[in-house]
């Protein structure tokens, strides 16, 4: 497979490295599945159940910043090749990453970049994720062995994580184009956020690019031609700086993935996202078509 289109992988590719037996140290899948309370889902009960044969559970509610207020926040180095470590992950290991949501992909494409942020280049998207794969009739089950662990050693690409205080700088100068990736009624401020604490709305100068508009009616990423077009439209420009942000840092990952595809690997994203942002703004950098926030 050509270097440059391994960032996604067909369930016929993966189906065929099952079938060969290929799992094992060289290449590794994960289960990264992660709902947001109000969806009601258990990912890590759901994996108990059924699973691509030889994947194991990437929890990222436990490889984060435990010491942060908020959800899931990027872990460090030492802590994040300690965990995919205990994965069976080494840094010569293929990953591919998948996820059992109805849209095709939502949580996986952020440990496919969080893989990428950590020096790890070699990781894959399954393409249609786990909701095609049962579709096409591939193989699932509830039996689990867990790798021998192998040694991961992270190297953190810091430029690609920016903060509350890089947005705001970013307000004031307006040097780099940001893409909001929540839908389009929490970006106007009309319908609600699914964390009961915040209001919705977005931050000056954001561009709204909700995730699922890179995904087709199926669940599959849609093709350059397609994804080049939606930027276009949005009015960003991938030749100049991008940064994306989300809810809480999830979903801004399929900007990232979107623009990778098309050639612009670096696009950064915003940890902290939306549920940072509204608790610590002040009310004249929420901008909302409904509710504001109170003085």
């Amino acid at each position: 497979m050509a270097a440059q289109t391994r960032s996604l992988v067909s369930g016929q590719w993966l189906a065929d490295a099952i079938r060969n037996k290929l799992i094992g140290p060289k290449l590794r899948i994960l289960d990264a599945s992660w709902y947001l309370p109000k969806a009601k889902r258990n990912p890590r009960e759901e994996f108990a159940q059924k699973h691509i044969p030889g994947s194991s559970f990437f929890d990222i509610d436990e490889c984060c910043d435990k010491s942060s207020a908020f959800n899931h926040m990027l872990p460090t180095s030492s802590h994040f090749s300690q965990y995919v470590g205990d994965l069976g992950i080494g840094n010569d290991t293929h990953v591919v990453v998948y996820d059992t949501s109805n849209f095709g992909a939502f949580s996986a494409p952020r440990v496919w970049w969080m893989f990428r942020l950590f020096g790890h280049n070699l990781v894959s998207l399954l393409d249609g994720g786990f909701k095609n794969w049962q579709v096409d009739g591939f193989p699932v089950t509830s039996e689990y062995l867990k790798p021998e662990r192998r040694e991961f050693e992270a190297t953190l690409n810091q430029s690609w994580v920016k903060s509350y205080e890089d947005v705001l700088e970013n307000i004031r100068t307006n040097q780099v184009q940001v893409v909001d990736a929540r839908s389009s009624g929490r970006f106007k401020g009309t319908e609600p956020e699914p964390r009961e604490d915040i209001l919705p709305g977005h931050f000056p100068g954001a561009i709204n690019i909700p995730f699922t508009s890179f995904v087709d009616a199926s669940g599959k990423e849609k093709e350059a031609q397609s994804l080049a077009k939606i930027f276009k439209e949005a009015g960003v420009d991938l030749e100049r700086p991008l940064w994306a942000s989300c809810g809480s840092g999830v979903t801004a990952c399929h900007v990232a993935l979107a623009a990778h595809l098309l050639g612009h690997p670096g696009v950064c994203v915003y940890d902290g996202s939306w549920y940072e942002w509204f608790q610590k703004a002040s009310p004249e950098h929420i901008i909302s078509e409904g509710e504001g926030k109170k003085v």
